[in-house]
């Protein structure tokens, strides 16, 4: 894997390809300010301007007065979240333009592993603090920002210049057991991987074969040599009527979840092997696909590692006492919020 095969699957590269096969997007460029925040340890979420703002001015002196003082000396300064109110007002405005729910991600990752400390255990986004929360929280994002080209080849070489973007996805209910991860090699389809592997989904042993059909259907019609790269990694989603649709591209190396092939196998040169009995072959001769074949081998979700939070280590040690005030401040907000829209519609 190289740097170029990198930078060519960042989304602006490869969503204008294939727009017509994939979920309505937009793209915003990342202002250097709103970058820095993401990477400031200080904060965990802006106090947004989200419609908040009215309120926020109202109720100043009362907000100081809730400060919280963890010391007497006169030397301790109050952390207070930055405020972006031009990004702001792009992302809320492409937010409504794609129907009022989005799915948040950087120019290669999407934080798959921060959905746990989101409100609503999602990444279903409706504001920037909604999306700065998750993208604060993820070590997938982290990645993006300092190391996009870890693991590859060509490491010597000079990395090329990156313009961070924030995309913005139409939020869309997609079920885990419609996902599968395509890895390509020489334009060529060689294996398909169940994407939630922890999990065993029944119809998928039941329908290996229309599956496997429709997802070979789709690459050769829609997506064989439409890329910039011969190697590339592809993951596509398969709705109830088994129409297929394009999701995201990875790079064709370590940075990328091999799921159930291992990277060995996949650079060896060597056939695959398919992880059904010994004797049933009538998948070898196109791509090898691979699924959980029983509740027996059903396993953990590797993102639960990510779900220690970092911040509550940084408390506990007394490290970082502002993260956890900042999310439970945020908290109370939308809590408040919520109350007051409730006797809005009361007194209506």
């Amino acid at each position: 894997m190289k740097k170029e095969q990198v930078v060519n699957c960042q989304f602006s590269v490869w969503y204008p390809i294939f727009k017509k096969h994939t979920i309505k997007s937009l793209i915003l460029p990342l202002p250097q300010n709103v970058i820095d925040y993401l990477l400031d340890d200080g904060t965990l979420v802006v106090s947004g301007g989200d419609n908040n703002n009215q309120q926020n001015q109202t109720n100043n002196s009362d907000s100081e007065e809730e400060d919280v003082q963890w010391s007497d000396d006169e030397t301790t300064t109050t952390v207070t979240a930055p405020e972006f109110p031009e990004f702001n007002s792009k992302v809320l405005e492409a937010i409504n333009t794609l129907g009022g729910c989005v799915f948040p991600k950087l120019n290669w990752s999407a934080p798959r592993d921060a959905n746990w400390i989101a409100l609503n255990s999602s990444l279903q986004c409706q504001s920037l603090s909604d999306i700065f929360l998750l993208f604060k929280s993820s070590d997938f994002i982290t990645h993006d920002l300092t190391q996009p080209f870890l693991h590859s080849s060509d490491e010597d070489s000079p990395n090329p210049a990156i313009n961070y973007e924030l995309v913005l996805r139409k939020w869309s209910e997609l079920l885990p057991g419609g996902e599968f991860r395509c890895f390509i090699k020489e334009n060529k389809l060689i294996g398909i991987s169940q994407r939630d592997y922890t999990q065993y989904y029944h119809h998928i042993s039941k329908q290996e074969a229309q599956i496997c059909h429709s997802i070979q259907e789709f690459f050769s019609q829609h997506v064989q040599y439409q890329f910039l790269d011969e190697d590339f990694v592809l993951d596509v989603y398969r709705d109830s009527w088994g129409k297929v649709w394009l999701i995201d591209l990875n790079p064709f190396g370590e940075v990328t979840d091999s799921l159930l092939f291992t990277w060995e196998e996949l650079t060896s040169g060597n056939s695959l092997s398919a992880n059904q009995e010994e004797g049933d072959t009538a998948q070898q001769e196109g791509p090898v696909f691979r699924y959980t074949t029983s509740d027996v081998t059903v396993q953990p979700s590797p993102c639960l590692s990510y779900r220690i939070p970092r911040d509550f280590v940084d408390l506990s040690t007394g490290e970082d006492a502002y993260k956890l005030i900042d999310f439970l401040k945020l908290k109370k907000r939308q809590q408040e919020d919520s109350e007051e829209e409730v006797e809005e519609e009361v007194r209506q």
